[in-house]
């Protein structure tokens, strides 16, 4: 079936309220799996950050976890496909960044260190994914944003979400798969 890209960030949202998990990544992982989620899509411009959102929701974090998902669903409308490799800036770093200034309220005339935490964060992130390289993989990309946003949180705010680690299953479904070179999948063969 083919789902247009609101229905599809109607049915990650449906999906992430039901978790529990302090845990992005295992919340991520699951909605991942789902069949309106493509391999490589804008698609995770929405579900990364919500996820994030959502386990930082679950971890203690004060959040209207209603409003903030409305919220980062226009932001992440407004994102456009291939943004890694046409702009040099990755959909899921600006996802979990974007949820970031909505926990603090940030907006371009803030006064407050929320600003200049929101890009150093994502700046920290774009580093990494750059010292890895391409070609783009959003599910790579998603689990690089997701542990250090779970990192930068746990050390700078005190709320204390989770982080497990986590090995890719994804491999086989992209073609473009880095193998070795890859974090999150050392047990394949170098390409």
């Amino acid at each position: 079936m083919a789902y247009s890209l609101e229905e599809k960030y109607e049915l990650i949202k449906s999906e992430i309220l039901k978790s529990t998990s302090k845990d992005p990544l295992i919340i991520a992982n699951k909605v991942m799996h789902s069949d309106y989620v493509a391999i490589n899509g804008p698609e995770h411009h929405f579900l990364d950050g919500a996820c994030f959102l959502m386990a930082y929701k679950n971890a203690g974090g004060i959040i209207d976890i209603g409003k903030a998902l409305v919220e980062l669903k226009e932001r992440a409308l407004k994102m456009p496909g291939a943004m890694c490799g046409y702009w040099g800036v990755c959909g899921s770093a600006a996802s979990v960044g974007a949820s970031l200034s909505i926990i603090h309220q940030t907006s371009p005339l803030s006064h407050d260190s929320f600003y200049k935490d929101n890009m150093e964060f994502t700046s920290s992130v774009l580093k990494i994914m750059g010292q890895i390289g391409g070609p783009r993989c959003c599910k790579r990309n998603a689990f690089i944003s997701l542990t250090n946003g779970v990192e930068f949180v746990n050390k700078k705010y005190g709320v204390k979400m989770e982080l497990t680690p986590i090995k890719c299953t994804f491999s086989s479904l992209n073609p473009d798969c880095l193998g070795r070179k890859c974090p999150f999948n050392k047990d394949l063969k170098e390409k």
